[in-house]
């Protein structure tokens, strides 16, 4: 009593821990499946942010400052053969055109007129000249200035875009001066307001990208789930679970897989029962018998000498014959598994069937069934495994004999056809086997109603049979001619020889 409270104290304590189990398994694929989105959405917002700064900022700035010169071209063309000071409008239009402050200086430093998108600025007396002088001497683009080329520079700290600046040689009042244009304001508004949006759209295309990771690893995590909810069930002997997913993609072939994976569990399943079934019976009837006869020679027969040799010749054949059906199941499973090499060597068919029906003669006569062999070219060899190609015939006789009825006759015939293969039938009368069961009957622990009652053989003998000739790699089949049942298999002629006998 303590130890089924115990167990029963355990059981929801173990499927509580598988439960948390499963939980943080489910939680763990969602998180990753979650991380590896997220992952692609914050590569896509990093390339974006790369784009916009390294990109769309500085060719925006380039393209601004490409318009501004072109659009100053037809100034400058002028300013080439005219003093400035000959149009008092020409320095507010050229301000207005650049979108920012215009400075006028001569070579001295002296700051002459000031425009900002074209507007005059006042100049006041305690205006200091000399600090933009400064500013503007340190660029190394002045000494170009000096010599009298044009230059253009964009104002950049670090990531930061600020603006341009052109700088070009003009007169005025025939004196030598310097027109520099500064666009600041309207470029770093500009881009401050695009780099404020960028960071919304960041925060905004997160949390979404978030959320949709969120809902779709949910989302393809739940067949998953499914699959794997039915194959735990299956694990636990539970072979009428089914994923149940009706989709065309691969998780729905991997659900019709394990849909085919328990159908045949549950056949398995039930051919496991059967064999159950089938052994205890075709175990217990020898037993039986050999249990009841030997109490009969104990205490009955025992001073009779010819009834005592009967009795016990009948324990020793059902003796036998149980211990040919243990050998026969152990012998099949070896063969499945792949336990048993095959011991090949060039063998005499003929020999090989007049062996094991000289073997089956006296059974088959009991029953006053007859057994001929044909076999007109003695002289063939096979590459075979003598002792697992003699049982291969020894079951099928077993099996022809199990189902001819009294005064039959069972023809062996083993023949070299035009393609140089060698087919080998045994042919027994009886009543065609149906189209739909003829496949099953290969199959390992299917034995049909034997029609006369003998049970000669262990029952597994067909089984055994396909497996050998498909370790052979020789082709088997059966048919129903003319009110009779005939197995046969077909040699390669890879694996033929002719000798002369």
């Amino acid at each position: 009593m303590n130890i089924q409270k115990k167990f029963k104290a355990a059981t929801p304590k173990a499927h509580r821990t598988e439960s948390n189990f499963q939980t943080r398994s489910s939680s763990r694929i969602i998180f990753r499946l979650w991380s590896i989105m997220m992952l692609l959405v914050l590569f896509a917002i990093g390339f974006m942010w790369t784009a916009q700064i390294y990109l769309f900022e500085q060719n925006y700035v380039k393209a601004v400052l490409t318009e501004t010169e072109m659009r100053l071209e037809p100034v400058m063309k002028d300013l080439t053969t005219q003093d400035l000071a000959d149009d008092k409008h020409l320095l507010s239009v050229m301000s207005h055109i650049a979108g920012g402050e215009l400075l006028l200086m001569n070579q001295q430093g002296k700051l002459l007129q000031m425009y900002s998108t074209g507007h005059k600025i006042n100049i006041r007396k305690q205006f200091d000249e000399r600090i933009i002088w400064d500013v503007i001497m340190k660029r190394e683009e002045f000494q170009d200035l000096l010599q009298g080329k044009p230059y253009r520079v964009v104002d950049q700290h670090r990531d930061r875009l600020f603006g341009f600046e052109l700088g070009f040689p003009v007169t005025y009042e025939g004196e030598p001066c310097f027109v520099i244009l500064h666009n600041t304001i309207q470029m770093k508004t500009m881009l401050d307001l695009n780099r404020q949006q960028l960071i919304l759209l960041t925060i905004f295309m997160t949390i979404a990208a978030s959320l949709l990771a969120f809902f779709l690893s949910r989302h393809f995590t739940r067949p998953i789930f499914q699959i794997r909810e039915a194959v735990d069930r299956l694990t636990r002997n539970d072979f009428s679970a089914r994923p149940e997913l009706n989709r065309k993609d691969e998780l729905g072939q991997l659900s019709d897989s394990v849909e085919k994976l328990g159908k045949s569990l549950q056949q398995v399943d039930l051919l496991r029962k059967e064999v159950i079934a089938n052994v205890s019976h075709e175990l217990r009837s020898p037993l039986a018998i050999i249990g009841g006869y030997a109490e009969m020679v104990r205490d009955i027969t025992w001073k009779d000498d010819l009834l005592r040799e009967e009795d016990l010749n009948l324990i020793i054949s059902e003796a036998k014959r149980m211990s040919d059906m243990v050998n026969d199941i152990l012998d099949y499973s070896q063969l499945q598994a792949g336990c048993i090499q095959l011991k090949k060597d060039w063998y005499h068919l003929y020999d090989i069937l007049e062996s094991e029906v000289a073997l089956y003669r006296p059974a088959a006569g009991e029953h006053h069934i007859r057994l001929k062999l044909e076999c007109k070219n003695q002289g063939l060899l096979l590459y075979v495994d003598a002792l697992k190609f003699s049982q291969v015939i020894r079951n099928l006789l077993c099996n022809a004999i199990n189902h001819t009825n009294e005064g039959g006759e069972i023809q062996i015939v083993a023949q070299l056809l035009f393609d140089g293969t060698v087919f080998v039938s045994v042919t027994n009368p009886g009543k065609p086997i149906p189209e739909e069961e003829r496949g099953k009957i290969w199959e390992r622990y299917q034995r049909s109603q034997h029609q006369s009652g003998r049970r000669l053989g262990t029952g597994i003998g067909l089984s055994i049979v396909s497996t050998i000739l498909d370790a052979h790699k020789i082709g088997y089949g059966v048919d129903c001619p003319e009110e009779s049942i005939r197995f046969w298999f077909s040699c390669p002629k890879e694996i033929i020889q002719e000798s002369e006998m």
